[in-house]
């Protein structure tokens, strides 16, 4: 029997079959090729699979694809319009935010989480909100720096 599930993911319609309990993030790698969203830890502490969902932040490798049928996805992929990159995608390359590349599209899905939440957050709530965001290689200065280049240019609510 099959399982289709209709998925609304960067402003495109999809019907996938896979089970409902299958990981977001299987579903968005291996059948819709969409993989900016990385399998780190596979138990929610990394952050590295960070996708937006109704303009959250939520851990795809723990969120089942049954669960958010209908809700609209956002992931690294939907975030820049066109040739014009995200403001915090951006920020990210203005400020060298990244070294290895492998937890920064989950470190900018997750700010954009947050600055959706707050545009303008101080420093204390930038590190509160990207503790569940690991970068092994210690750019964690240039990240923050990024976010708060971000939030100086942030005009509108974004995905």
């Amino acid at each position: 029997m099959a399982n289709v599930t209709k998925l609304r993911i960067n402003d495109s319609l999809y019907e996938i079959d896979a089970d409902p309990q299958a990981s977001l993030l299987s579903v968005l790698r291996e059948q819709l090729d969409l993989t900016g969203s990385k399998y780190g830890c596979g138990e929610g502490q990394c952050g590295a699979c960070t996708v937006l969902v109704e303009g959250q932040a939520r851990r795809s490798c723990l969120t089942p694809v049954g669960a958010v049928a209908g809700k609209a996805i956002t992931t690294i992929e939907g975030l820049a319009q066109g040739d014009q990159l995200h403001p915090l995608q951006q920020a990210f390359l203005d400020e060298g935010a990244m070294q290895c590349g492998y937890c920064t599209s989950g470190m900018i899905v997750s700010a954009v989480s947050l600055l959706n939440a707050k545009a303008n957050p101080s420093d204390a709530e930038i590190l509160q909100s990207m503790q569940g965001n690991i970068c092994r290689c210690g750019t964690h200065p240039r990240i923050v720096a990024a976010i708060r280049r971000a939030a100086r240019v942030w005009k509108e609510p974004r995905r």
